[in-house]
């Protein structure tokens, strides 16, 4: 039998990467495509800010199609959930059964997930689902497994701006402030995964300027010259 086709979000931060990383080695479903959404008038990552040509390397390395999902600026939730809702179609006429999140613990966000997929043939699923009490050995147990991901976005009313563009390494998971999520699921911050098993290659990055935007900081990630 062949096995299940499942979409993966992707925001090209860590906790997708680690998604992907256990669906791979659990083995029970194909995974297909990376869907991300890009916000149409800035070409980044929505959300995190980082550069669509960066995740389209993502996905090259991760030898595995990317699946755009443009979002125009600014974005409210009807235009949202229309852009997804047309993902979803898309997704089915291909055979896709199953959607995959890399949430860790916001019982409200996969609350919404499962509004959004009920009934349109879609099974959401949720590999690394846990608790709130999970997510310090979940740290370190991805950067014990070779990922090494960069602080593109900090939530300053969270984390000081300063975090922004440091590396997801042990260092930083000492200096994270208590009441700091380890893995930033409330959205203290959002990464951008470079390395790891997942991927064939290294998504080589330089850190450009950091910059507000909308109450946000943001570290600019940058191809490396030659880097393809």
């Amino acid at each position: 039998m062949r096995k299940p086709k499942v979409l993966l979000s992707w925001s090209s931060g860590k906790d997708s990467a680690w998604a992907l990383h256990v669906l791979r080695q659990r083995g029970e479903v194909e995974v297909v495509g990376l869907v991300t959404t890009i916000n149409e008038a800035f070409d980044r990552v929505a959300m995190h800010g980082v550069r669509a040509e960066l995740v389209e390397a993502q996905a090259r390395a991760a030898e595995l199609p990317l699946w755009r999902v443009p979002l125009p600026w600014p974005c409210s939730n009807d235009d949202y959930e229309n852009r997804m809702r047309a993902l979803i179609e898309t997704a089915r006429a291909a055979g896709v059964t199953a959607f995959a999140f890399g949430d860790l613990f916001l019982a409200d966000i996969r609350a919404y997930r499962e509004r959004q997929l009920a009934g349109t043939g879609l099974e959401p699923l949720f590999p690394v689902w846990g608790t709130p009490d999970d997510t310090p050995s979940l740290a370190r147990a991805m950067i014990g497994a070779g990922f090494r991901a960069t602080l593109a976005c900090v939530d300053p009313r969270q984390l000081s701006p300063t975090f922004a563009g440091r590396e997801f390494d042990m260092d930083l998971l000492a200096d994270l402030p208590p009441g700091v999520d380890p893995c930033g699921e409330r959205g203290e911050f959002h990464t951008f995964c470079h390395v790891g098993p997942i991927f064939t290659t290294p998504v080589e990055v330089r850190r450009g300027d950091v910059v507000e935007r909308d109450g946000f900081w943001f570290a600019d990630l940058l191809p490396e010259p030659g880097s393809h």
